[in-house]
């Protein structure tokens, strides 16, 4: 079957970023949001307040619409101005929305337990008393209404301006580069695809030309995540918070204690991958790994191209082993234009899935040039839009999960891939492709991700005393990966700051170890997918439709049956993927 890869966006709103259609929507939304703003007071009688909090939903769920299309339009071209016109105004009634909310959670706190329970009691109410609860408890931890307000408000032309800064700048960029004998100018997306080249020496220049291209951009980076951070680092001080992780441990419904196990099991178990490393660094005929072969593919002629429709086929054929419920959704999405996949110029690089609640469909960003890591990123991503899938019916409220559990489901789909074609591989030569390719993917949520995780942490604890400069934060990133990959490569990446993207993102901070936490919990749902075989398919949905309504620790005892704080959990998985390590070392021995 023939799978289109350039997604349809005109089911939402016809003509792009000058839509008509997009312009009627964002004007009567603004209206909605304005009717919103002159309804919510501190003297609302209990019918009030129910019927004010089944409006902020819906006002919620047309600005994720609104945000979805404008993200993808961004994403497909970097350039388009309208584009990032439209985002600012979105930001604007964003802005209104978490003053109304700020409204209500003072309310929340004001409000007697006896009165608390009535209105949690409401039937209307019913899917949404996890998160009700979760904000009156955060907003007695957060600053006077009016002041949250400011806050939120200062925050449009401030904390997220400099994040579209780094976006549009990031948007203009073209590189050079050599290829086929001739200048090409690409955009970061599509140089990166070179980075994990067959050819050592193409990825060696286009690591070179990664590297420069970021290095003239430092100082403008250098000042955005300044800025950004202290922005957030003024609002936890005046809110009285001195820990960094306390927003995004909050954000991310955990406790400190599961992320300290989960940093503390990789870290002992991190000696069996720097086996791996040095046995692909033999492989590839050097004698230790550069930040540029870590994803590099092996010299062993098991690294052929995928065509896109063949990936689509295959993926859908390996989730129907597992679960036939999520074969079907991804066909479906495959199939009707749910996907933005062509190599182009002019896209921003990376991948991502972004939910449009009211059309109860999602859209997948990505760049295809047929390597099997373009394949894992194609399932991983179809991962997230089922996840949104199994969520669509639920109240707004309780289709918000947090990061860590969104990183899960789509691990989840990847693993079901990766898995699945190292045990059907025909040859020897292509199962220890794949089996490689399959720890790699292990090592960067263990050691790329760690690395961000131990930059961000030190950066802020850093940027409380002054601004650092650009060598500051170069020697910052490049300590931190030294660090996490345990000194074992000859060359880092200490610009990485500036070309990763998710430092520079507002919406949520520290936008890193909710993706290893979703990796190694994944491997644990997958594990316990394999012993319960075909009777696991609706646990695992009826695990997906909770995300938005426990905390990580509740979700994992009540579905997994596992203690989050303890190693047992962590250790669990990590022997699952040590297994495939010590089959890559026998096989390469």
């Amino acid at each position: 079957m023939k799978y289109p890869q350039v997604w349809d966006l005109d089911t939402f709103f016809k003509g792009g970023s000058q839509s008509s259609d997009f312009q009627h929507f964002v004007k009567e939304t603004e209206e909605l949001v304005d009717k919103l703003v002159a309804s919510t007071s501190a003297k609302m009688t209990l019918a009030q307040l129910v019927n004010e909090l089944v409006n902020v939903q819906k006002v919620m769920q047309r600005l994720r619409h609104g945000a979805a299309f404008v993200s993808c339009l961004k994403a497909q071209n970097v350039k388009d101005e309208h584009a990032f016109q439209w985002q600012g105004k979105l930001n604007e009634l964003q802005a209104k929305l978490q003053n109304i909310w700020v409204e209500l959670e003072a309310t929340f706190g004001r409000m007697e337990d006896g009165e608390w329970q009535e209105l949690l009691n409401h039937p209307q109410l019913s899917d949404i008393t996890f998160s009700l609860n979760e904000r009156r408890q955060a907003a007695a931890e957060k600053l006077a209404p009016e002041q949250e307000k400011l806050v939120a408000q200062l925050a449009v032309d401030g904390y997220h301006a400099w994040g579209e800064v780094y976006n549009q700048a990031v948007g203009r960029m073209e590189i050079p580069f050599e290829e086929d004998g001739e200048t090409k100018r690409l955009s970061p997306g599509q140089l990166s695809n070179r980075l994990s080249s067959k050819d050592r020496k193409v990825r060696k220049r286009a690591s070179k030309a990664y590297a420069e291209a970021w290095k003239k951009e430092t100082p403008l980076f250098a000042s955005t995540l300044n800025h950004l951070a202290g922005f957030r680092l003024n609002l936890y001080r005046a809110r009285g918070w001195n820990d960094v992780l306390k927003e995004p441990l909050l954000i991310n419904r955990m406790k400190r204690k599961t992320l300290d196990a989960m940093w503390s099991v990789i870290n002992e178990n991190k000696p069996k991958f720097y086996e791996f490393m040095d046995r692909k660094a033999k492989l590839l005929g050097v004698d230790k790994l550069a930040m540029h072969d870590i994803h590099a593919p092996l010299p062993n002629g098991g690294n052929e191209k995928i065509a896109y429709d063949d990936a689509c086929e295959l993926i859908i054929r390996h989730f129907q082993k597992v679960s036939p419920k999520l074969a079907r959704f991804t066909e479906g999405a495959l199939r009707d234009g749910w996907v933005e996949a062509e190599d182009r110029p002019g896209k921003r690089p990376g991948g991502f899935c972004t939910s449009f609640p009211l059309a109860k469909q999602s859209r997948i960003f990505m760049t295809y040039n047929g390597t099997m890591s373009n394949v894992a990123t194609l399932a991983h991503e179809l991962g997230h839009a089922y996840h949104g899938y199994c969520l669509k019916d639920k109240a707004p409220l309780a289709q918000r999960y947090a990061m860590n559990v969104a990183e899960t489901a789509s691990t989840f789909a990847e693993t079901i891939v990766a898995d699945a074609l190292v045990q059907e591989a025909k040859t020897e030569t292509l199962k220890l492709s794949l089996l490689e390719n399959k720890v790699n993917r292990a090592i960067a949520f263990f050691m790329n991700i760690h690395a961000r995780f131990l930059f961000e942490t030190r950066f802020y604890e850093a940027r409380k005393q002054k601004r650092l400069s650009v060598k500051e934060l170069c020697d910052l990133m490049e300590e931190a990966q030294r660090e996490a990959y345990g000194n074992q490569l000859s060359s880092y990446s200490p610009t990485l700051w500036a070309h990763k993207l998710h430092f520079h993102i507002t919406g949520v901070p520290f936008y890193n170890f909710p993706y290893t936490f979703g990796y190694l919990f994944s491997i644990g749902i997958y594990q316990l997918a394999l012993e319960k075989g075909a009777s696991f398919e609706d646990d695992y949905i009826a695990l997906l439709q909770d995300t938005a309504s426990m905390t990580v620790e509740e979700l994992a005892l009540k579905h997994v049956g596992a203690d989050l704080t303890k190693r047992d959990f962590w250790q669990s998985a990590m022997d699952l993927i040590i297994k495939d390590v010590d089959l890559f070392l026998e096989m390469t021995s």
